[in-house]
């Protein structure tokens, strides 16, 4: 990572480097982790790749890592801080990239703050080569904002079942290839216990200046190692935290 100072924090993207953030970069790094044997080699475009680390690590085992993000401040960020990718800001509803001409589409969490999901889903199978790979997470509505009519944080515009983005990514044109969750380890989920049923909850109660020293130290203590990615025949997709999903385009 660079030492340019971090973006600030504004909800919308998790930013590396600050302390209240740990969980959510932790649990967004432990997706990355999962998505770096996948573009050993291979010619990837991250769609939204926000601050920019994500990117990098795909950068350090792909052929070639290209990321796009909308934000202008956020991909000069990211293009000054990390030499293992490259970034340009564009519009992700029209990638500047030519058709058939990468072999991985990565999206980790950005298909619910996009507005035309359906376009969106088009414009990614129309750069990726015939059978190239697509891999999307995206916070699991069942547990992300249960029992809620409109998503929790005000950045999403529509939230996915495991069922309703498969629907979305084979009628856009993909062929499911393996759906996966993001669940907790033992260890987050002995600290849902502690906190009353949910860490998470704990954490978005009050702001973090507010916080205990307690859940501040737990905070600080989640690692990557606290995340496991599970396919969905092994354990059940609708208890995730995050869905990981992978299609391919047609041939």
């Amino acid at each position: 990572m660079g030492s340019r100072p971090p973006l600030p924090l504004t909800g919308e993207r998790t930013v590396p480097g600050i302390p209240a953030e740990n969980y959510w970069f932790r649990r967004h790094e432990a997706a990355y982790a999962f998505a770096v044997p996948l573009v050993a080699d291979k010619i990837v475009l991250e769609v939204g790749c926000g601050e920019g680390y994500g990117t990098a690590l795909l950068g350090a085992s792909a052929d070639r890592a290209l990321g796009i993000d909308y934000d202008a401040q956020t991909a000069a960020h990211a293009a000054q801080t990390y030499p293992q990718a490259s970034f340009v800001r564009a519009n992700l509803a029209a990638l500047p990239v030519p058709g058939e001409s990468v072999d991985v589409v990565v999206t980790l969490q950005v298909i619910e703050h996009v507005w035309d999901h359906g376009g969106f889903v088009r414009e990614c199978l129309r750069v990726l080569r015939p059978v190239g790979l697509l891999l999307v997470t995206t916070p699991n509505r069942l547990t992300f904002s249960p029992g809620l009519s409109a998503p929790v944080n005000p950045f999403h515009t529509k939230e996915f079942s495991a069922a309703e983005l498969t629907d979305l990514l084979t009628s856009g044109g993909f062929r499911i290839e393996r759906v996966f969750g993001l669940h907790a380890t033992p260890r987050l989920l002995d600290l849902d216990a502690r906190y009353g049923g949910s860490f998470v909850a704990a954490q978005l109660q009050d702001p973090s200046e507010a916080w205990t020293a307690q859940l501040q130290s737990d905070v600080a203590s989640v690692s990557m190692a606290d995340f496991t990615v599970l396919a969905a025949d092994l354990d059940d997709v609708d208890e995730s935290l995050d869905l990981v999903v992978l299609a391919r385009r047609q041939g």
